[in-house]
């Protein structure tokens, strides 16, 4: 009987499902594990096969026949292959539709920016550890802040752990971690110190423009408030009585108008108490706005507080606020200026103050309304000359 063996141009023999097209091209066809017809291409058959002039680098027909079994012996999906790191991520966003606006607008930014990067068009079984160190390496040239690249490394990496899980790749490429590329350069919390606030204070209690704000200076000081939270607060919220301020929402507003919408987090609802100087400023705030003709948004007319035109404020308000009031300040008091201050130094000074106060962390993460314990606890290492000192001769026999 003849030899009936399939060979190449070079004499060679196939295997079965190999062979060889007119223009020298190698074909090797096989069932993916859906049991459909794929095909896998290479201008070379062996590793040591010359590439043909002018053809594009790529595995040799035999290394991809070698890596399609390893793949169809550990369950791997191949036709996950063709899948890009921008279609991972849309992929995984869809699994979760019904999320808060931020975290919308948080994803559509992220994909913009694979979009931008040639990460984002890679097929995501192509993309290595390095790839994604490199990619982390960019964001940085390109100004993002180390925390920012962190939080999008973080998400891509749920990403990757979905297509594990699917049987489309072995490994998660982007389990490593930024500190071994990039140095953390993120800045210490700022905070401000007794002194500081009580000059703050004292500016703004007899500055005739400032004077205003000082209500929800001392309030921010005394809660620990989210600006969004604070900004949300109406009449319903506020229990004299059992001296507490409860947080069940927040308000917000873009250039879609005004929003009220849940906390940041599910911690974030919950009670807080008042303290005597909290209580005040609620209720001195209360008579200054019975003199506000106010407008009603979002079914309320019942805020805390409001502009001088009746809508209720908001935090881009108080951002633009706090910094011209630190540069008057500075301005009339060169030889002694006070730092930055923004609603979140405030909230961050009052958190630093229950901590050196002793207030357990289980409380502390409760009061401010933080997610994780971790996040509480670094305030508990903000220490300071003033509060080493002060605790040193508390402990002083």
């Amino acid at each position: 009987m003849a030899n009936t063996k399939r060979t190449d141009s070079k004499g060679r023999v196939l295997k079965t499902g190999e062979s060889q097209r007119k223009d020298g091209r190698y074909v090797y066809k096989y069932q993916d594990i859906h049991g459909e017809s794929k095909f896998l291409y290479s201008w070379r058959l062996n590793p040591t096969d010359p590439l043909p002039k002018s053809k594009r680098e790529c595995k040799s027909l035999r290394e991809k026949e070698k890596e399609l079994q390893r793949d169809l012996y550990d369950g791997i999906d191949s036709s996950g292959k063709k899948i890009t790191v921008c279609q991972l991520y849309e992929k995984q966003n869809a699994l979760k539709p019904d999320v808060r606006k931020n975290t919308e607008v948080g994803r559509s930014y992220l994909m913009k920016i694979l979009k931008e990067d040639k990460l984002g068009s890679m097929a995501i079984t192509s993309v290595t550890v390095s790839d994604c160190k490199n990619w982390a390496i960019r964001m940085k040239k390109n100004g993002y802040s180390y925390q920012t690249i962190n939080n999008y490394k973080r998400s891509l990496k749920a990403s990757f752990y979905m297509a594990v899980n699917d049987d489309l790749i072995r490994k998660n490429p982007f389990n490593f971690n930024l500190n071994d590329v990039l140095t953390d350069d993120t800045k210490r919390k700022e905070i401000l110190n007794k002194e500081q606030v009580n000059k703050l204070l004292e500016f703004v209690e007899n500055d005739r423009t400032y004077k205003r704000y000082r209500n929800e200076i001392i309030i921010l000081l005394n809660t620990g408030l989210r600006i969004s939270e604070l900004c949300g607060l109406t009449d319903k919220d506020i229990d004299f009585e059992k001296g507490f301020i409860s947080v069940n929402h927040q308000l917000l507003k873009d250039k879609d108008g005004y929003r009220l919408t849940e906390p940041k987090t599910e911690c974030g609802i919950r009670k807080i108490p008042m303290l005597d100087v909290t209580r005040k400023a609620i209720q001195e705030q209360m008579e200054i706005r019975k003199e506000i003709k106010r407008v009603s948004v979002v079914g309320h007319s019942d805020f805390l507080f409001y502009t001088h035109q009746g809508q209720p404020t908001y935090g881009e308000i108080y951002s633009s606020t706090f910094s011209n009031l630190v540069k008057k300040h500075n301005k009339m008091y060169k030889d002694d200026i006070l730092p930055p201050v923004t609603a979140h130094i405030l909230r961050h000074t009052f958190c630093t103050r229950m901590a050196n106060a002793k207030m357990t962390p289980n409380n502390l993460q409760y009061i401010m309304g933080h997610k994780n314990i971790t996040m509480t606890l670094g305030y508990y290492t903000h220490a300071s000359c003033e509060s080493a000192m002060e605790e040193m001769m508390s402990l002083a026999v």
